[in-house]
């Protein structure tokens, strides 16, 4: 099978099309012909040495893929040969085929085609475990959302606003703003032009937002902090602005305030199963009925992934990008 190959020189790497043996699914996985496969930035780092694969995992680069079932394993029963699936993989979805735990698989929704059903698992995953499952947003809470016009932003902003939040983000361009106000956003923030701190209090009079979901880390969270009302709620999923940063501790006591942090990709494929199950039953009617709708901004057949990861690098990209294989 095609699949992509890193290959390093200096400081710089190139994604190189290149052949392997097709893989064999254990008992618990399925084969997937992949049709294709969301590009994540965490597949930049892994492509830099900064995020390497869990123990286990497949070198291949790759955390989400659609496609048809080909082969099943021997204690799979959800899921037969020919059914259309998308899924949260930990690596490999650059390639003709992915191996895959069948528990980490949902159906494509109804209407989808497999280029938009590749924009789902990667973002929706990642979304509903930490703004909802681990921070637990509620209806008519207020959540603000760094970077609003990425995969991971366009996605909680409709996903929030279905379920009944108040969503207030952070962009780096007019257009963006206005994309996420396209999307739903009640507030859309400027960053080059005016501090999310003083607009989230404006827009909130003073009461800050009850969960943030960051992407950034390093010199805004003490900003952040600023941001949230009375047990609030910090969201930490990346650290784009690095790892390091000072805050006042007396304000987490004072305002009762929970910071956490999490990755999705070393999680193990029980808590992904949850995470998949609470997807089918409460999100995948919105997707169907329309409610919600991946933002694909682009499409690159996978022997341009090396495009397709300098768009994802330039950061001028709005919502998914994704490799047709």
């Amino acid at each position: 099978m095609r699949v992509i190959e890193i290959h390093h020189s200096a400081e710089l790497y190139d994604l190189i099309v290149s052949e392997q043996a097709m893989p064999t699914p254990g008992p618990h996985q399925v084969l997937i012909k992949t049709v294709a496969a969301g590009v994540n930035r965490p597949d930049i780092m892994q492509c830099k040495g900064l995020y390497p694969p869990p123990p286990g995992a497949s070198p291949i680069v790759g955390l989400e893929v659609a496609g048809q079932v080909v082969e099943v394993g021997s204690e799979v029963r959800d899921f037969k040969i020919g059914d259309r699936l998308c899924a949260l993989v930990n690596g490999g979805g650059y390639a003709e085929y992915c191996l895959v735990s069948a528990s980490c698989c949902l159906p494509i929704p109804n209407g989808f085609s497999f280029i938009a059903a590749a924009g789902l698992p990667e973002t929706f995953f990642t979304v509903w475990s930490n703004v909802f499952d681990q921070a637990q947003l509620q209806a008519g809470e207020r959540l603000l959302v760094h970077g609003g016009a990425s995969g991971i932003g366009t996605t909680a902003i409709q996903l929030a606003k279905a379920l009944g939040s108040q969503v207030l983000v952070t962009a780096g361009s007019d257009e963006k703003c206005q994309r996420c106000l396209d999307l739903g956003a009640d507030l859309a923030i400027n960053y080059h032009k005016q501090d999310f701190v003083d607009a989230v209090q404006d827009h909130t009079a003073g009461k800050g937002v009850n969960v943030i979901l960051d992407m950034i880390g390093g010199d805004y969270l003490p900003r952040n902090l600023k941001c949230l009302s009375l047990d609030g709620r910090l969201q930490l999923i990346a650290l784009q602005n690095g790892s390091k940063s000072d805050i006042n501790l007396a304000s987490l006591l004072m305002k009762r305030l929970t910071v956490a942090g999490s990755t999705l990709r070393p999680r193990s494929d029980e808590f992904k199963a949850k995470i998949a199950r609470q997807l089918y039953q409460i999100v995948w009617p919105l997707l169907e009925s329309g409610q919600i709708n991946p933002v694909i901004d682009s499409v690159f057949p996978l022997s341009q992934a090396n495009a397709a990861h300098r768009l994802m690098e330039s950061n001028r990209h709005i919502g998914k990008i994704i490799l047709e294989i």
